[in-house]
C-alpha cells in the first residue's frame, strides 16, 4: 500500500460496505414499521411538535422543510430501497462520482430521522450508524483502491467504541473491577434473548472469566488495531469473537453487528484470498485528484472533531453515548457503566369493567420482546430494534412521571389505536377498547434449574407496587 491507497483491503471494504448497507436497511425498515406510532403526527411524541421547539441548527433534518406521515414514509422507503441497492453491490458498477452521492444520500436520510427521533432514537448505535455511514461515503467503490486514510478513520472509530466502553465500565460500577457484573447482567440486561437464561445459569467462575475476557477485548485489543498486520487482524478477531458472544447472550439491536462490520474492515483478507485460490481483485484505476482532496479534507475534519471525544476518554467524568455535534460525526460511546442487580418490569393491564373494584379482572398486554408472561421464552429479534420495548425497560428503572410518553401510550390503548397496537404482540381487547388501563411493577428473576424443570417457566415474578393507577379517557380512577 502507498501513502494514499490500500489495494489489499478491497475485500475489507466490500465486507464493510455490504454489512453497513444491510444494517441501514434494517434501520429504515424499523422506522417504516414503528415511526408513525411513536413519532408520527398522532404518535406518542409527535415530530411536528418537536420541530416547533427545536431549530434546524440543533437538529439538522430534512423534516424541517416539511413533515407529514406520508412524506416520512417516502423518506424511509427511499432509504430502504437505496440500502437494498447498495447491499447488492450495484454501486461498484457506477463511476466513483456516481457511487459517492448514493452513500451520502443514505446518510442524510438516516440522520434526518435520528435528529427528530427524540427519546426513541437516543441510543448509542444510532450515532454509531451515522458516523460509520458518513465515513462510508469516502471509501470509494470497485473502481478505486480503498483510501488508506479512511481505513484508519474506521479504526479510530472502532477504537473509541470499544475502549470507551471499557473505560466507562472500569470507572463505573465496582462489579466490573471485581469481575462479578455478569452474576447479574444476563438477567437484568434490557432485552434478554433465548439463550440468556442459560448464560445466567453458568457457574460463577465462568462469569468472572466472561468479565475478564470483556476487559481484554475492550481495554487491550483496541490498541492492537493500530499495529502492523497480522497483529491488527488478530485484535479485530478478538473484538469480533466478543461481539458474537454478546449476540448469543442478548439483544442489542444492531450494535454488535455494526461493531463486527467495523472490525471486518481492519482484517487484511489478501492472504485468505490467496489461500482459497480466489481471483485477484480488479486492478483499480488511479484515484482522481478531486477524490484525494476530498479524502484529505474529511480526514482533517475528523481529526479536528476528535478533540472532544478524545478529551472525554481521558476525563475522570467520562460520559457515554454522546454526540458533540448535531451531525453525529465523531462521537463518544460506552455501555453499562453501572449494572442493575435486580430486574423490574412494568406490566400493562386493562379491563372492560365499568368501574374498578377489588373484584375487577385485569388482562395483560404482551409486548413483542420484553419479558411478560413468565412461561414465554425471551425471543431473538436483534438486529431488529423494538423501540417501545426498550423504553419499557427504562420505565422500570424510575417512576412513571419520568417518562412523558407513558400517559399518551395509555391513552392510545384506551382507544385501541391501530398503529400503537401493531407494536404489541398480544392485545387482550382486539374488538373494543378497555375502559381502564393500569400498570404494575414486578420484580422478575430467572427460574432456577429445579424450578424450570418443575414449572416449565423461564421467569418468576413478584409484585412490587402499583406503577400507574387505573386511568380512563378523561380522568384517572
Amino acid at each position: 500500500m502507498d501513502w494514499f491507497a490500500a489495494p489489499d483491503y478491497w475485500l475489507s471494504r466490500m465486507v464493510f460496505q455490504r454489512g453497513l448497507a444491510a444494517i441501514y436497511l434494517i434501520g429504515f425498515l424499523v422506522a417504516l414499521n414503528q415511526f408513525p406510532a411513536l413519532l408520527g403526527e398522532n404518535g406518542l411524541t409527535p415530530v411536528p411538535a418537536y420541530l416547533r421547539r427545536v431549530p434546524f441548527p440543533r437538529a439538522p433534518s430534512i423534516f424541517h422543510l416539511h413533515y407529514s406521515d406520508r412524506f416520512f414514509s417516502l423518506v424511509a422507503g427511499t432509504g430502504a430501497l437505496l440500502s437494498a441497492v447498495l447491499l447488492t453491490g450495484l454501486a461498484d458498477l457506477l463511476p466513483l462520482w456516481g457511487a459517492m452521492p448514493l452513500w451520502a444520500l443514505l446518510w442524510v436520510l438516516y440522520l434526518s430521522i435520528v435528529n427528530v427521533g427524540q427519546v426513541w432514537y437516543a441510543f448509542g448505535w444510532e450515532s454509531l450508524l451515522c458516523e460509520a455511514g458518513f465515513l462510508a461515503i469516502f471509501l470509494g467503490n470497485g473502481g478505486t483502491a480503498p483510501p488508506l486514510l479512511v481505513l484508519w478513520l474506521l479504526r479510530w472509530l472502532l477504537f473509541r467504541l470499544e475502549f470507551g466502553a471499557g473505560l466507562i465500565k472500569m470507572r463505573g460500577d465496582r462489579c466490573w473491577r471485581d469481575l462479578t457484573c455478569l452474576y447479574y447482567h444476563h438477567e437484568t440486561q434490557p432485552m434478554p434473548g433465548p439463550l440468556s437464561w442459560y448464560f445466567h445459569r453458568l457457574p460463577r467462575p465462568a462469569h468472572r472469566v466472561e468479565v475478564a475476557g470483556n476487559h481484554v477485548a475492550q481495554l487491550v485489543a483496541p490498541f492492537g488495531l493500530f499495529a502492523p498486520q497480522p497483529y491488527a487482524s488478530v485484535a479485530a478477531g478478538v473484538i469480533i469473537a466478543t461481539q458474537f458472544w454478546l449476540i448469543l447472550s442478548g439483544n442489542f439491536a444492531w450494535l454488535n453487528w455494526l461493531t463486527v462490520v467495523l472490525a471486518a474492515s481492519v482484517v487484511s483478507w489478501a492472504d485468505l484470498v490467496r489461500m482459497l485460490g480466489l481471483p485477484p481483485p480488479p486492478h483499480p484505476t488511479a484515484e482522481p485528484l478531486w477524490f484525494t482532496g476530498v479524502v484529505l479534507a474529511v480526514t482533517v475534519l475528523v481529526v479536528v472533531l476528535s478533540y472532544w471525544p478524545a478529551r472525554n476518554l481521558v476525563s475522570r467524568h467520562q460520559v457515554m453515548n454522546a454526540s458533540f455535534n448535531p451531525f453525529h460525526l465523531v462521537n463518544t460511546y460506552g455501555a453499562f457503566g453501572s449494572v442493575t442487580r435486580a430486574r423490574y418490569e412494568v406490566v400493562i393491564e386493562g379491563t372492560r369493567d365499568p368501574a374498578v373494584t377489588p373484584e375487577t379482572v385485569w388482562r395483560e398486554y404482551e409486548f413483542k420482546g420484553k419479558p411478560g408472561a413468565p412461561g414465554r421464552l425471551p425471543p431473538q429479534f436483534a438486529p431488529y430494534h423494538l423501540r417501545l420495548d426498550w423504553l419499557m425497560w427504562f420505565a422500570g428503572l424510575s417512576a412513571a412521571y419520568a417518562h412523558p410518553w407513558l400517559m399518551p401510550f395509555a391513552r392510545k390503548l384506551l382507544t385501541n389505536d391501530e398503529a400503537t397496537l401493531r407494536l404489541l404482540r398480544e392485545v387482550p381487547f382486539p374488538d373494543a377498547p378497555p375502559t381502564f388501563v393500569r400498570a404494575l411493577l414486578y420484580r422478575y428473576s430467572f427460574t432456577t434449574h429445579r424450578e424450570r424443570r418443575a414449572t416449565g417457566q423461564w421467569w418468576e415474578r413478584e409484585l412490587v407496587e402499583e406503577y400507574l393507577p387505573p386511568v380512563r379517557l378523561g380522568r384517572s380512577h
